[in-house]
């Protein structure tokens, strides 16, 4: 039963990203930005519908900026998440413009990217983040970089927090986790780590029990003074405690 489950839900997922897409070109033109805000919130949450995941979410939602969202990093399937919760404007990695109908998708919902090797692109994009939040905006960063196992939480990268101490504006620590919905147990089906492949990762979601997407929001901070390294140091520890919950 799990390949027919995992197929039709596949099939209910592409025609989902096609519909997204379709909305992208042909309406997003003519809508505002809080209403393109809305229809990103909606196409997140339905999507997550079509792959069988709840969406459970704790804590204070950001509904305006500014305000820096930092999250832990578990899957391809986080963004969705955190969208879904309440629509922001993620800062990705270059890489994601140029895959298939995501890059699109990703671009319209207002993703900055950034070139992390490059160290005068992640001094553009501070700026472009810092401008963004003294304009009222809700931003979201995973520091860790890349995407982690689920059982530790990898160290943050303070240089994207610089934003914040410049803008200045609050930032808030967010813990993500999946669990099966059965058991309420940490379940690893939407993981992409290491040599995982995005296709496998997919088809280990599609395929796997109900899941649900537990969002965690702590409570909005200010530097108070600190530099980004030690806010970062502090927001990471924060993170910690609230994906564990």
């Amino acid at each position: 039963m799990k390949p027919l489950r995992g197929a039709a839900r596949l099939l209910r997922l592409l025609g989902h990203i096609a519909l997204g897409l379709a909305t992208v070109l042909l309406r997003f033109p003519r809508l505002s930005p809080q209403q393109q805000g809305m229809r990103v919130q909606a196409w997140a949450m339905a999507l997550l519908g079509h792959l069988g995941i709840a969406l459970q979410v704790r804590g204070p939602v950001p509904r305006q900026g500014p305000v820096l969202l930092v999250a832990n990093h578990l899957s391809w399937l986080d963004i969705v998440v955190i969208h879904a919760a309440g629509h922001c404007r993620f800062v990705s990695k270059s890489d994601v413009q140029g895959w298939p109908l995501i890059g699109a998708l990703a671009t319209a919902a207002g993703t900055l990217y950034i070139e992390r090797s490059t160290r005068r692109d992640a001094l553009r994009v501070v700026h472009q983040m810092a401008d963004a939040l003294r304009a009222g905006e809700v931003l979201a960063v995973f520091p860790e970089g890349t995407t982690g196992d689920g059982r530790t939480l990898l160290p943050f990268h303070a240089n994207l927090l610089q934003a914040a101490v410049s803008a200045p504006a609050p930032v808030q620590p967010v813990g993500l986790r999946f669990v099966d919905a059965a058991t309420g147990a940490t379940t690893c089906a939407p993981s992409y780590i290491g040599d995982e492949t995005l296709l496998g990762s997919i088809w280990r979601t599609v395929c796997a029990p109900p899941i649900v997407a537990v969002v965690n929001y702590g409570p909005p901070e200010q530097a108070q003074g600190r530099d980004r390294r030690a806010w970062s140091a502090h927001l990471q520890a924060q993170v910690d405690v609230l994906r564990q919950r």
